[in-house]
């Protein structure tokens, strides 16, 4: 008797195995690569034949020339999509505070904006997997006048450009409306 209901869980272990582990993910796998073969790949972005990133995924852009993403705070260095997460500081934790005024303070030193000029909280705050890749529409419009001077190229062309690579809210009410950093650094680079 107990002989016989090992064999029938084994029976069943081996039957539940082969459907969960192997034939229900190929089938989904399968299905995503025909209806959505870019997402199921990753969102993966390419340039020259190379992926130089994620649409999803945010990375570090500190050179002027560029729109800068939000802070990150995964991993020691940031960006580390090994290490996502937030910084779990709270609202009134000091540290946060002091970590925000002083990004702040380096937000409007590299963009030559006066010393009591708001700032976007996206621009000094991570996000909950500190490897957000988008950010809030004025935050990207606050860097244009650095980047016109790095580039040489017009403030208003540049405006065109952010207006160009807004996303809207999902499904037209989830979110807010905004750009990814890398596609639009990548456009920027595109410009003639």
């Amino acid at each position: 008797m107990i002989k016989n209901a090992i064999l029938k869980s084994l029976m069943l272990l081996i039957v539940l195995s082969v459907f969960t582990g192997l034939l229900y993910p190929l089938t989904i796998t399968g299905i995503a690569q025909l209806i959505f073969p870019h997402q199921a790949n990753g969102s993966l972005i390419y340039k020259d034949g190379q992926v130089i990133g994620s649409s999803l995924i945010g990375q570090q852009f500190s050179d002027p020339k560029y729109f800068h993403g939000r802070p990150s705070s995964a991993g020691e260095t940031g960006y580390d999509a090994t290490s996502s997460s937030a910084s779990n500081l709270g609202p009134t934790n000091k540290l946060l505070i002091e970590k925000a005024e002083k990004l702040a303070q380096q937000v409007r030193k590299e963009n030559g904006l006066k010393s009591n000029t708001a700032i976007p909280s996206d621009l000094i705050t991570s996000s909950a997997s500190g490897l957000d890749p988008d950010i809030s529409i004025d935050a990207a419009l606050m860097q244009i006048p650095r980047i016109a001077k790095a580039r040489g190229i017009s403030e208003e062309k540049l405006k065109n450009l952010v207006n160009e690579h807004i996303a809207g809210r999902q499904l037209g009410i989830l979110g807010e409306p905004r750009v990814n950093v890398l596609e639009l650094n990548i456009a920027l680079d595109n410009l003639k």
